[in-house]
Order: C-alpha cells, then structure tokens, then sequence
C-alpha cells in the first residue's frame, strides 16, 4: 500500500460520502445480532451502529486502514462489541452461517472480484439473514452510462480500484440473494457520475 492509499484516500472518502451520511445511518439502524461488516475502512460507520448489533465483526485488507478502524471502535459505546481483523471478502475467514447481518456499504464498488464476494457473504449469513447494502452502481439511463464507462479508467486510478460501471444489484441476485427491500434509486446530494444507488435489506432465504 501506499502513502495515498493508507492516508490520504480514506481521509478524501469520508469527506466525500458525507453526503449519504444520514442514507447510512438509516441503513446501519437495521443491523442486528451478530454482525459481519465488510471492508471497514476507517470505522466511520462504527458510531452509527446501534444495541441491536450485539457483536460486530469487521475485516478490512489494509492493516493501516484496520489501525484507524481500531481506534474508532475504542471510541464507540461498548467497544468489546467490536472484533477486527485483517482479511478479504472475496475468501472470507468465516464459517457458514456465522452471522444474522452483513454489511456492504461502499465496498462492491472495489472488491476485485465481486461475485465471489456476494458469493461469501451469502455463505457465512444464516438462512433469513440480511445483507444490508449502500452501493453507487450502474446508472439506468444510458447518457450517464456513457459518462461513467468514459470516467471509469481515471477514476479507478485516482478511487484506489472504485469502479463506476458495476451491476451489483445482478451480484447479489446471482449469488442467491433476494432484493426483498432494496430499492435502487438516486441521491440528490451526489454528483450524476455517481448518484445512483442499491440500497436497502437484501435477503438470504
């Protein structure tokens, strides 16, 4: 990793997703049991958890990133709750049907392979668990499509591997998923490149 990767970057990305702040509280609100939450980050959505999370797991790749997510979960009320690790969704150190909630929240856009990361998260979830996602995806109207696939080479360069282009709703469907109450939809507050997004409980039936 880089000084860019490891430092400047995830400072840029929380700045940069201030906007869907509140999108992820809403989202994070509906976690519960024992939690698995993909690609950490900095912990940014640590404080937005709620009791309902009884036990929160949390991998991220980078072990600069986990440092920074550390630090925000001994910040967090009941920061015991909290147990980091380095790891990778795409082969997730997890057994089947280890968790009632995963999260995804800015991270499909990145992973490089991302069906054998939907395919994982399926896995380790227990039948009727939930997928909670909040993903920019693919827009449905085909200009913007043309903006985004002519961005996407220099974004991916400057986003540390973040892609424009990517159909995660049909990921997740393929992986064995059912939408039940994710909705795709556009954020008012987010530049047209990268405004449009899954959001919402995905279910393992």
């Amino acid at each position: 990793m880089s000084l860019y990767e490891d430092r400047v970057f995830p400072v840029l990305l929380d700045w940069a997703t201030r906007p869907v702040w509140r999108d992820r509280e809403n989202l994070l609100q509906k976690a519960h049991g024992k939690v698995l939450e993909l690609g950490v980050g900095t912990g940014a959505n640590f404080p937005l958890y709620t009791d309902k999370a009884t036990e929160i797991h949390g991998i991220e790749p980078g072990e600069a990133l986990l440092d920074l997510a550390r630090e925000s979960a001994r910040h967090c009320p009941d920061p015991e709750r909290f147990h980091l690790r380095t790891g990778d969704a795409q082969a997730l150190p997890y057994a089947d049907e280890s968790f009632d909630t995963v999260v995804a929240c800015l991270v499909f856009c990145t992973i490089p392979d991302p069906q054998a990361a939907a395919r994982e998260a399926f896995r380790v979830l227990k039948p009727g668990g939930t997928l909670l996602a909040l993903e920019h995806v693919a827009s449905e109207k085909r200009w913007v499509r043309h903006v985004q696939t002519g961005l996407n080479p220099a974004w991916k360069h400057l986003a540390c591997g973040c892609q424009l282009t990517r159909d995660t709703a049909s990921t997740f469907r393929e992986a064995g998923f059912r939408l039940n109450k994710a909705t795709h939809r556009k954020h008012p507050k987010l530049p047209a490149f990268a405004a449009e997004l899954l959001d919402g409980a995905l279910l393992k039936p």
